[in-house]
């Protein structure tokens, strides 16, 4: 039986902690009820328990757990703030139409901007400076226009460039707008306080931050009270923003790993990037010429994004090590798409050197072994790859 590969990918998605498995385990076996079946006694202590769960990922960013709605992930839960947000303004007569986000923003966001254009919105996508951050120049000028919504990202999926989100958030209330943070790749990674940031609106997921996939949530500010229309109909469980049954099992998970993400984040942010320098430099020694994309000065621990030479793809590097190494060329939702990421080229990348680019993503069980034999394994592969680049050029 071979080992197991070095898992480098913990943006695509992070292993569960087996502090949250243990903690969710009782609530499949021993307690399976329904939480919103408070007629008897099952039911009422699935319904606490999932309410602990909203009061711990509502401690995660600093909010009150009324202001959490559950939802299947941070997709949905983007959907229904971009969506929601203009929907209910629409239907109250706000003539506002424009909605504002980055060219470097997860392609759900993305797409629900765009999709609005098809219901009377306009969408506006503004590029970003070369090192991945927000131009706020750029969206000063894009607010002279009377704007509804703006939504930017905390720390970005590919590159790990973090915004300097209160700034933003400034410059968006001074112009009236509702602000959206999709926070998936930033909460546990970064420190989020709703109490300081005047964000409306924030997404979250539960596998990003090592707890089951298939649960997060969406932060809805009560004052001043932003007011969403839900993505469907149902029982109108969340307040009716959200109807359906209540995973118990994932949102207990889901709590638990908000309250190790609140507790650890400093020591797992230092930990993670003591890491990734050390693999850095391994790296570089390994492939001469290697290309940091990205800000490395605004950048959340544990993310590199790397450029291969020598016209080397990052498929070919990947083909290399596959056995040894889990990485990805970005963004897990696209890793399918053969065009170079989109992120890289807002960001100037060139398309060749783009398409020899990959995502390391280091995370809580990363240890200085496994970076260790990463960096190997990639210069490795890389040099193979190079070679066979170069045989079949002449």
């Amino acid at each position: 039986m071979r080992s197991r590969p070095v898992y480098l990918d913990n943006h695509a998605t992070t292993p569960v902690d087996p502090r949250v498995l243990a903690a969710m385990r009782p609530w499949w076996e021993e307690n399976f009820a329904n939480p919103h079946s408070i007629e008897h006694v099952l039911g009422r202590d699935a319904e606490a328990a999932v309410e602990q769960a909203r009061a711990e990922v509502a401690a995660l960013i600093g909010a009150e757990a009324r202001e959490l709605v559950f939802t299947s992930g941070a997709t949905e839960a983007n959907n229904l703030a971009i969506k929601g947000a203009a929907r209910f303004a629409a239907a109250q007569g706000d003539p506002r139409r424009r909605i504002v986000t980055l060219e470097t923003e997860h392609s759900c966001v993305l797409a629900s901007v765009r999709d609005l254009a098809q219901e009377g919105f306009e969408p506006l996508v503004l590029p970003v400076g070369p090192d991945g951050r927000a131009v706020p120049e750029a969206l000063r000028e894009a607010l002279r226009v009377p704007t509804l919504l703006v939504s930017i990202m905390a720390v970005n999926n590919e590159i790990g460039v973090v915004q300097d989100l209160h700034a933003l958030a400034r410059i968006v209330k001074d112009a009236g707008a509702l602000f959206h943070v999709d926070a998936a790749q930033g909460a546990g990674r970064i420190p989020l306080s709703m109490a300081s940031l005047a964000a409306d609106l924030l997404s979250l997921s539960g596998h990003k931050i090592y707890g089951p996939k298939g649960v997060g949530a969406l932060y809805v500010r009560r004052r001043p009270r932003v007011r969403l229309a839900p993505l469907f109909s149902g029982g109108g469980q969340e307040r009716g923003l959200r109807s359906g049954t209540l995973p118990a099992p994932l949102l207990v998970g889901f709590g638990v790993a908000a309250r190790i993400a609140r507790q650890e984040l400093v020591q797992d942010a230092a930990r993670m990037e003591a890491l990734r320098d050390r693999f850095w430099a391994a790296l570089r020694a390994e492939v001469p010429g290697i290309v940091l994309n990205g800000s490395m000065d605004h950048r959340a621990a544990g993310n590199l994004n790397i450029a291969f030479p020598g016209g080397v793809t990052a498929q070919a590097v990947m083909a290399g090590c596959a056995d040894d190494v889990c990485v990805s060329t970005g963004s897990a939702c696209s890793s399918a798409d053969i065009e170079p990421s989109g992120v890289l080229r807002a960001i100037g990348v060139p398309a060749a050197l783009a398409r020899s680019s990959l995502r390391i993503g280091i995370g809580r069980f990363t240890s200085p072994a496994d970076v260790d034999l990463a960096a190997a394994a990639l210069g490795r592969a890389w040099r193979q790859a190079l070679s066979e680049t170069r045989d079949a050029a002449e």
